[in-house]
């Protein structure tokens, strides 16, 4: 099954080939391409002998981006449209390369579980507990349909995306022992948190958490909220197995090919100029359906369609940056993921944590996010980025937010000062025994915070993930981060109710029968959410230790 081509490619878009040099992509990646049932090419073919294109490709969908997002919108496109024609445009050699890649995320199924900064304290004491809510509805949303798609072949090996994980938050000092007693009544009656325990014992402390107990002075009171229903995820692995189930079943993956240009068609539809980044060649590519799921890039995109929708819109990209060991003494030592309280200033899930990772079958300990700042957009992006963002109508967003957000700044600033030594020692905050050189540097993803106009502050900053399209629901992309991945399904299904409101009735048998609390609310049915839990807990392995 060799070629100097992605074979779907070839079938579906007019027989242009993808031209290639060198090497292959699992050569040089170490991705196994043929996860996406896919092959290649291992001998060169220069740049010159490359076709040129100047026949016009059609697709019924085009997803830009091989990330989690538009895997998911794809998978979920063609278990509804088995005979659309789908093809997705990635400008790296491979499958989720960026933002869903296992070192460039945290890698939680972020559910509410421990994430503190989801349930704030109100002026009165009492608790917040609406938006953790929402994001563990949301994140059974997810599990849904990962049951069900492993249930119907869609995905295969469970264990190589999923694993179970306790998630905890971790406390010490009486003021926040307090908070998180609180917390803890305020989530019990719930049923989607009824399971969480409180810890506050220190024997019970050392015996959950062994490389956090060491060498602890307990003198100082700490606490736990513990979670055994958490779970650690990698969503590059998880990208794989959907995209590879849609290649497998006609669509098209593209890969080394970025869209330069697109514009709208006097039909409605929308043509996208896409140059192979190696051979050099362009082409055109219709699509009646334009995804932009293409991480930092997103908005770039946008801006180019030139959809009013977009006009406003801003974005401010922050970087991440891990503690990372495999040291088997010390990722047997600690089995969960851990959530500190945030910093001040912090953005969302900036709080640091300590984490049990699983990455190809490995045990690894991440601790972070310490802070980092780029210009670029992506981490394989240009320096150019920010600067070639910023435009006449949201210039007024992006000063509002300069003029507010010194708390933020100053957060940045002093997380660049750090020292190598700096961050063992915040570390050792959650694990008093850490060793310096048993830990390295991870360098992560970025990630572009949204700004959007507002009319009192001129433009504000939004941490939250944003679905930005044009009214008549023919182009449409995802700018933001949290909480990103973990709640790909829910998102999906609101960008195919507001692109496909024609169809979307007709869809809902079949959507039912993938996320079968579709239109509940879990959180006010308990016995649904029971069966829910137990129906997904099983076909994802998650009770198997």
């Amino acid at each position: 099954m060799a070629s100097a081509e992605l074979v779907n490619a070839a079938d579906s878009l007019g027989r242009a080939k993808w031209c290639r040099s060198g090497q292959s992509v699992a050569d040089r990646t170490g991705v196994d391409t043929h996860t996406l049932g896919i092959t290649w090419d291992r001998h060169s073919q220069r740049k010159d002998q490359c076709p040129v294109s100047e026949l016009t490709r059609t697709a019924d969908v085009v997803l830009v981006g091989a990330g989690i997002m538009s895997a998911t919108l794809a998978a979920l496109l063609k278990r509804l449209e088995p005979d659309w024609s789908i093809t997705v445009v990635e400008r790296l050699d491979t499958v989720a390369a960026e933002s869903s890649s296992p070192w460039n995320n945290a890698g939680t199924g972020h559910a509410a579980l421990c994430e503190l900064n989801y349930t704030p304290e109100n002026f009165d004491g009492s608790i917040n507990v609406s938006k953790a809510v929402r994001i563990a509805e949301q994140f059974q949303v997810t599990r849904q349909f990962w049951a069900y798609a492993v249930e119907n072949a869609i995905l295969g090996d469970v264990r190589s995306f999923l694993n179970p994980v306790p998630h905890v938050s971790f406390v010490h000092g009486a003021d926040r022992v307090d908070y998180l007693r609180r917390r803890h009544a305020a989530l019990a009656s719930n049923p989607l948190f009824s399971a969480i325990e409180l810890i506050d014992d220190p024997d019970e402390f050392v015996r959950r958490l062994p490389f956090m107990g060491a060498k602890r002075d307990f003198s100082e009171p700490v606490a736990l909220n513990w979670a055994s229903g958490g779970t650690d995820v990698d969503f590059g692995a998880l990208s794989r197995q959907l995209i590879g189930f849609c290649v497998r079943n006609g669509a098209t993956a593209l890969f080394g090919h970025e869209v330069r240009q697109l514009s709208r068609q006097s039909d409605g539809s929308w043509t996208l100029t896409v140059t192979n980044r190696r051979a050099g060649q362009k082409h055109k590519l219709n699509a009646k359906f334009v995804f932009i799921g293409a991480g930092g890039d997103a908005l770039p995109l946008l801006q180019k369609s030139g959809i009013r929708e977009i006009k406003g819109f801003a974005g401010f990209p922050i970087g991440g940056r891990f503690l990372r060991t495999d040291n088997p003494v010390l990722t047997a030592a600690h089995r969960a993921k851990v959530y500190g309280v945030p910093s001040p200033g912090a953005p969302p899930l900036g709080a640091l944590h300590l984490d049990l990772r699983f990455v190809n079958g490995k045990s690894w300990l991440v601790f972070g996010p310490y802070a980092g700042w780029s210009p670029k957009f992506l981490k394989q992006g240009h320096f150019s980025d920010l600067p070639r963002s910023i435009k006449p109508n949201n210039v007024l967003s992006m000063l509002g937010v300069g003029f507010t957000q010194m708390t933020l700044l100053n957060y940045l600033v002093s997380q660049l000062r750090l020292s190598a030594p700096d961050r063992v020692d915040a570390l050792r905050e959650f694990a008093p025994s850490a060793v310096d050189s048993d830990w390295n540097l991870l360098v992560a993803g970025q990630r572009v915070q949204v700004i959007r106009r507002d009319k009192r502050k001129g433009g504000v900053l939004d941490f939250g993930t944003t679905i930005v399209g044009d009214a008549d629901g023919s182009i449409v992309g995802l700018l933001g981060g949290s909480p990103g991945a973990s709640t790909a399904v829910p998102i999906m299904l609101e960008v195919l109710e507001r692109c496909f409101a024609h169809r979307y009735q007709s869809w809902l048998p079949t959507l039912k029968e993938m996320v079968p609390s579709l239109g509940a609310r879990l959180s006010a049915e308990p016995a649904l959410y029971n069966e829910v839990w137990s129906w997904t807990t099983k076909a994802l392995q998650l009770d198997i230790p």
